[in-house]
């Protein structure tokens, strides 16, 4: 139950998304997933008022290529996708707080679903003492976004009134890439 070879290869494409440029292969309980070359991704999909916590790529890289993979191709029901997921990054040392923090939000993205009762109460247990603890620092960073991206705009606005310049005013920037 593990990743099968020397390691992982990527190539970018653009700020946000990679490619898979030799085949990512994870030897699981019963199945062996082959993760194809050329296959997209986008790493870790956090939001960015979380990327201070859990970054877009780090140990859980192959993890969360491995649940892209899973994710598009159906070869697996969405809860084993996400339980693939949170096995995997047990297997490659996340640690257990942050583990299961990642696979709370995975199974909230997909909507929970496929959750029996078990795994509803499993993932509340989790997922409230998550918010509790990620509220105050997300709410913190998205105000220093929006407060980043208005001296941008006003930096803009000099720029195109000293410079007249024609470059569009800048977007906040609320998600990663």
């Amino acid at each position: 139950m593990a990743f099968v070879g020397s390691g992982l290869v990527v190539e970018e494409l653009d700020a946000k998304f990679w490619r898979v440029v030799e085949p990512l292969v994870y030897q699981g309980d019963s199945q062996e997933f082959v993760i194809p070359a050329g296959f997209r991704t986008d790493f870790a999909s956090v939001p960015r008022a979380f990327v201070w916590l859990v970054p877009r790529y780090g140990a859980y890289t192959r993890a969360a290529i491995l649940h892209d993979y899973l994710r598009s191709s159906q070869s697996v029901g969405i809860a084993d996708a996400d339980g693939i997921f949170r096995r995997c990054l047990r297997e490659l040392g996340v640690t257990v707080p942050r583990r299961w923090m990642m696979w709370a939000a995975v199974r909230l993205a997909s909507g929970l679903r496929g959750a029996t009762p078990g795994a509803l109460v499993t993932w509340a247990l989790i997922a409230v003492p998550s918010v509790a603890f990620l509220a105050i620092p997300a709410i913190v960073v998205q105000v220093f976004l929006v407060l980043f991206w208005l001296v941008e705009l006003l930096c803009w606005g000099i720029a195109r009134v000293f410079t007249r310049t024609t470059t569009p005013p800048p977007q906040p920037q609320m998600k990663t890439a």
